[in-house]
């Protein structure tokens, strides 16, 4: 007898097999899940989200409805994707011509927040808890807890790992520190490259 899922999906879900998803992961009306995608635990996966083949899903990622994750592209731990946000594989794409070959690996490191109808053009990385704000077209990477917004987007701020803005300047010389007002995280940042840096993390 086959082992029960631990996972759910609704009665409309598709899934091709072989796929692994993890336990208390939840999948919702008419979404498509392709073949070889690994998504992890205590994901949420919201009506019709089609995930292609081979994309790779950490734990506790939220997909809300209408998002097409495509093949190339990499949602780490706690990633939030707003409704209808968008990702491409493919700079150039043409009707006529075949560029499968082509796929270019987008990655959304740890936390980070996307916000409804933000498009994220494909072979960027998009930095640990940054924030993307609704709307956004994102054509370059995005530093670590960077608050990036507009079109096309640009940094605009710094936000905390809870999510809160952090009155820090976007100059790309100097050392700042700051404490968030809301939870006591302390961060430093030297420069725009790398982004922010946890006082804990730097004092490792």
């Amino acid at each position: 007898m086959k082992d029960e899922p631990r996972y759910f999906a609704h009665e409309s879900v598709y899934i091709d097999e072989p796929c692994t998803i993890g336990e208390e992961t939840r999948i919702w009306h008419f979404s498509h899940i392709m073949r070889d995608c690994v998504i992890g635990e205590r994901c949420n996966i919201g009506q019709n989200v089609v995930i292609s083949p081979r994309c790779i899903i950490g734990d506790n990622v939220k997909i809300q409805n209408n998002v097409s994750v495509y093949t190339g592209v990499v949602l780490e731990d706690d990633v939030f994707c707003g409704p209808s946000a968008v990702f491409t594989n493919v700079i150039n794409p043409r009707s006529h011509v075949p560029r499968k070959d082509e796929y270019r690996q987008t990655v959304v490191k740890q936390g980070s927040s996307i916000g409804a109808n933000a498009t994220i053009v494909c072979g960027i990385t998009l930095g640990r808890y940054c924030f993307i704000g609704a709307g956004a077209v994102v054509t370059r990477d995005v530093p670590d807890y960077g608050l990036c917004y507009g079109n096309p987007a640009r940094l605009r701020g710094w936000v905390c790992g809870c999510g809160d803005n952090l009155n820090l300047g976007i100059s790309a010389e100097g050392v700042e520190t700051i404490e968030c007002q809301s939870c006591g995280l302390r961060y430093r940042r030297d420069g725009l490259k790398t982004g922010l840096i946890k006082q804990e993390d730097n004092e490792k």
